[in-house]
């Protein structure tokens, strides 16, 4: 199979949604998913490294337009993933317009990122959502014409939907009918790839599947008791016992209370990492951000981590931290977090509070933005809305707007007012990496305690400490040691006192 057969996310996908935006009012058609980046733009940095991930991650591809179901047996050999070809459905109120279709075209991109092909939008302005269908019984029946006329075999709503809502729009539109969170879910659980991020996934998938358990034909039967029963308990055991959705719940709860647990198993271990670091006072900077907005892109850049980058919504869901030097010698951590998008399930904010934990544990956050996205406002609110949500607000932040190599002095003289003091980077070109090291120094907390002190040879072990931790102002070999002037922690000038020098060497 040869590359070209691969269906691409770019824009020319979504853009032949548009091929009635002119001949129809409403529902409204959306514009382009652009949430993700053009394919033209979207190359790695040298600094990306090999992407031994990514290639393993696209090992196995879609490919679009061939069936599952074979024609021949001879095609066994052949056969690949059917992509899934849906139409997305959205309901805003008079007035926010723009923000339905930035939100749809998001949806777009998600739905592309979990393997699907958008074959159209539909957005239908109403005051409030219909309790019944979501978007109203006449529109329903619009709804589903355009699934029949494009072929669709899903419809996902930009929205979470009640139960209530999805079966009486899959009754109608007689296709599959999933939401914004189910999207979502879908693009975690292919991309978890550590054991507390596979924990974390599964905990919210069973959180969002408890209460929209269906049962069909036998499920709701009752099973027998007495005798008959797998007990065999005889006479006063009989009754009408439990149907199959009953036992479905209580394994489902059963099952989230053994996630819980191993979740909470994972946190000493977090635990002790963190603890390590603050023992020898290794200040951290947290990366967050909207998802696909480069983080991990600029984490290669300031410290050629080499971690996966993919130009897809959520492509990095567990936190990696990897190591870095000030200028003069200082060490500091950087870690990577997931991404947070608009609306984002309040079960997955939950599953993946402990992950979340390293961005409250952080001495300074670095708030990566898209420069290039068409709604920068909302990404800043949205992922400050979350961390107030963790309880994380009032962290020490540097805003930095990446992609600055795609937005011309116009965008960013719009930027600038947004955040006075942003940096602007491109983790692509490099262009602002260097002034970003040097934002990041300077935010960086000082150590607290300023010494004098002359070391004796043999205890070079205080001195590479003084090196690594703290801040070395001046140094002089001398016959009876080393002196020393720097700024230390408190641990340390405790271990430095039995040699400090009130001549201040």
């Amino acid at each position: 199979m040869t590359e070209s057969t691969t269906p691409t996310t770019d824009d020319g996908a979504v853009e032949r949604v548009l091929a009635n935006a002119e001949t129809r009012t409403e529902p409204r058609v959306f514009g382009a998913a652009q949430a993700l980046q053009d394919h033209s733009t979207a190359s790695h940095a040298t600094s990306d490294g090999d992407q031994w991930d990514l290639e393993d991650r696209h090992a196995l591809r879609r490919v679009g337009g061939l069936s599952t179901e074979l024609e021949d047996v001879t095609e066994v050999e052949y056969r690949q993933l059917r992509l899934e070809n849906v139409v997305l459905v959205g309901v805003y109120p008079q007035g926010a317009q723009e923000d339905a279709e930035n939100s749809l075209r998001e949806l777009a991109a998600l739905a592309e990122t979990a393997g699907a092909v958008v074959l159209d939008g539909v957005l239908q302005r109403r005051p409030h959502p219909d309790a019944a269908t979501y978007i109203g019984r006449g529109k329903a029946q619009e709804l589903k014409d355009i699934v029949a006329a494009t072929g669709a075999d899903t419809v996902i709503a930009d929205t979470e939907l009640a139960p209530s809502q999805r079966r009486a729009l899959e009754d109608v539109v007689k296709v599959k009918v999933i939401d914004r969170t189910t999207v979502i879910l879908d693009i975690f659980s292919q991309h978890a790839k550590s054991r507390e991020g596979k924990a974390q996934v599964e905990l919210a998938q069973l959180e969002y599947l408890l209460p929209r358990l269906r049962g069909w034909g036998d499920s709701m039967s009752r099973q027998a008791g007495g005798q008959v029963g797998a007990g065999g308990a005889g006479m006063g055991s009989r009754g009408p016992g439990e149907t199959k959705i009953e036992l479905d719940r209580r394994r489902i709860r059963t099952k989230m209370a053994l996630l819980r647990r191993q979740i909470r198993d994972f946190g000493p271990a977090r635990e002790a990492k963190r603890a390590e670091r603050k023992r020898n006072t290794i200040p951290s900077v947290a990366i967050a951000g909207y998802t696909n907005a480069g983080k991990s892109s600029l984490l290669n850049a300031l410290t050629s981590a080499g971690v996966l980058v993919e130009n897809a919504l959520f492509a990095t869901l567990d936190a990696t931290v990897r190591r870095s030097e000030t200028s003069d010698g200082r060490v500091y951590t950087l870690t990577d977090t997931v991404g947070f998008v608009r609306n984002l399930p309040h079960q997955l904010v939950e599953a993946f509070r402990s992950t979340l934990e390293e961005v409250g544990d952080a001495d300074v956050v670095l708030h990566v933005v898209d420069g290039s996205h068409p709604d920068p406002a909302g990404q800043l609110q949205t992922v400050r809305d979350v961390m107030g949500d963790v309880g994380v607000r009032d962290m020490p932040e540097l805003v930095v707007f990446n992609k600055a190599d795609l937005i011309d002095e116009g965008e960013r003289l719009v930027l600038r007012g947004l955040e006075p003091k942003a940096h602007f980077v491109s983790s692509r070109s490099g262009e602002g990496v260097e002034e970003l090291r040097a934002a990041i120094e300077e935010a960086l907390p000082k150590p607290a305690v300023e010494i004098h002190a002359v070391v004796p040879y043999d205890r070079g072990d205080l001195v590479a400490a003084i090196h690594e931790t703290g801040m070395l102002l001046s140094v002089e070999h001398l016959e009876g040691g080393t002196a020393v002037h720097a700024r230390v922690s408190e641990r340390l000038a405790a271990d430095l006192a039995p040699f400090s020098s009130d001549t201040g060497a």
